[in-house]
């Protein structure tokens, strides 16, 4: 049976200029154990040269319930001011629109006030990518793109993106929008199919947006997988990793930058090995049947 295609060299950002490698890096963990900037910047140095080139972060990475709110966009700052070189280098993502102690603020007042707060964190005047981080129910998507749009035009921002909004929640937002999304960030692994058969992947392609899968190896439970599904799905995930002698972990990635919609997964791992590693993904090949197997074993259930 004939191989899937590769998946896309690039993506466009937008109508920004900037392209997107077909793996991101992620940084929810950057800012633990007590990471130094020297040791973090060895981390950023290994995705980007293994060609991966967007970073994201969040402002609320590095928070544990009390305490570190900022954390990790503060320590990737604190690498950009000594290696100023490297930000040309990378697409560089954030996140915002979690309040702590609240749950979610997308007030126009706090939208601004996040942003500021972290570009002062990262050091730089712009982010290539701002994406809300989770729908506030009680804000108004024509006040929120209001509020975009402005951090738009002051050039504090390149690009706008969403993550873990519906599909509804982002046709509102972009509906109102002067600069639309370009981006979605939902969770997508091979444990987590929804967006498979839910209409996102399809609204993805529909708009042309980059689908960032966050969480691409299901927080961890591919590597060390315990029920029975778990076990199945990196079973067939093995089939095809041991036949192209890569790791399971990379079978993952591929798995999911099979699918048309050019998903780029955020690899999270915090180890500078593992990070250079990642770009091997691209070189792993599906046929149909292999593909669909990993499918059937994430539904737990023959397809109709």
């Amino acid at each position: 049976m004939s191989l899937l295609p590769a998946p896309p060299a690039s993506r466009p950002l937008g109508a920004s200029g900037l392209s997107v490698f077909p793996i991101a890096w992620g940084m929810w963990r950057l800012a633990e154990n007590g990471r130094t900037a020297a040791e973090a910047a060895r981390l950023v140095h290994a995705a980007l040269d293994a060609g991966i080139n967007l970073l994201d972060t969040a402002d609320i990475y590095g928070f544990d319930g009390v305490d570190g709110f900022g954390d990790a966009e503060a320590l990737l700052g604190e690498v950009l001011v000594t290696e100023p070189s490297l930000r040309d280098r990378m697409i560089l993502a954030t996140k915002g629109g979690i309040r702590p102690p609240l749950p979610y603020d997308q007030s126009p007042a706090y939208l601004a006030e996040a942003i500021d707060a972290s570009l002062r964190r990262l050091r730089t005047d712009h982010v290539d990518l701002w994406q809300i981080h989770r729908p506030d129910i009680l804000a108004h998507p024509q006040e929120v793109a209001r509020a975009l749009d402005d951090a738009v035009a002051t050039g504090k921002i390149r690009t706008l993106g969403v993550s873990n909004f519906t599909l509804a929640q982002t046709d509102a937002l972009n509906g109102f929008l002067g600069n639309k999304i370009v981006s979605t960030q939902p969770e997508i692994s091979p444990l987590r199919i929804d967006c498979f058969e839910n209409g996102e992947l399809d609204r993805a392609m529909t708009l042309g947006l980059i689908a960032l899968a966050w969480s691409p190896l299901g927080g961890g439970r591919l590597l060390a997988p315990n029920t029975d599904r778990e076990k199945a799905v990196a079973a067939a995930l093995d089939s095809v990793a041991e036949a192209q002698n890569v790791s399971r972990e990379l079978a993952a990635y591929s798995w999911l930058m099979a699918h048309p919609a050019g998903i780029v997964p955020i690899a999270g791992s915090q180890r500078a090995e593992r990070i250079g590693e990642t770009a091997k993904a691209l070189d792993v090949r599906w046929t149909r049947a292999e593909w669909y197997e990993v499918l059937v074993a994430a539904r737990g259930a023959p397809l109709p």
